[in-house]
């Protein structure tokens, strides 16, 4: 199963009232586990951006200026998605803008089967608490030093760290090995997992000692 992780910066909080996406980043992995292919783009929207919007994220008109606009950027974006889960935190904002983008150039909006809200998986487990990504950052102790301004890219890297907590699955592993050492090896396994058989008479002994040495059984 691929998965994209998606995150946009917009010069504001609503497409409807005018206002356009500047960056889209999504970080495309496999089970969770990143696959290298990242599809990220600046983008010029056409308007000038709202000093509040550039105190968030940085991007200034002279910087957006030059940058492809969203419908010279849409065919590889929609290709580099195409039938992948899509995994937003408060998906309906994002939404709104690639919607609204993808509508002005009669384009098909994103199915909404494909996208799975982190910020609502978040509010299930966590219900009453703040759940932005930042204070989720914050829960699982997971690094925001790099975060001083929102940035598109970095905020998908935070966020394949806050859902692989949300769903308490562990962080793939690298194999440490080094390479040289194993030259001669046609297969390395990441782990050892050995199953071992306790016989009857192990089992009698245990029984025998929860009865007589603990006074009472919590087990």
């Amino acid at each position: 199963m691929f998965e994209i992780f998606l995150d946009t910066e917009t010069t504001g909080l609503s497409y409807n009232t005018g206002h356009k996406i500047v960056e889209i980043a999504c970080i495309e992995t496999k089970d969770l586990i990143p696959t290298g292919n990242v599809f990220h783009k600046l983008i010029n929207p056409k308007r000038k951006v709202p000093e509040e919007a550039f105190k968030v994220h940085g991007f200034s008109d002279e910087f957006l200026k030059d940058k492809e606009t969203f419908d010279q950027i849409s065919e590889e974006f929609l290709s580099f998605i195409k039938d992948k889960k899509i995994i937003i935190h408060n998906a309906s904002f994002d939404l709104g803008f690639l919607n609204g983008e993808l509508s002005s150039i009669n384009k098909d909006k994103l199915n909404k089967k494909f996208v799975i809200d982190s910020l609502e998986v978040a509010r299930n487990k966590f219900p009453g608490s703040s759940n932005s990504l930042d204070a989720l950052c914050r829960k699982f102790n997971i690094d925001l030093s790099r975060r001083s301004k929102h940035n598109a890219l970095l905020d998908c890297e935070l966020l394949r760290e806050v859902y692989i907590n949300l769903l308490d699955v562990k962080e793939p592993k690298f194999n440490l090995i080094n390479n040289h050492l194993n030259e001669n090896i046609s297969e390395v396994k990441d782990y050892n997992k050995k199953i071992f058989k306790i016989s009857e008479v192990d089992l009698k002994k245990h029984k025998d000692f929860l009865k007589s040495e603990l006074k009472k059984n919590f087990y």
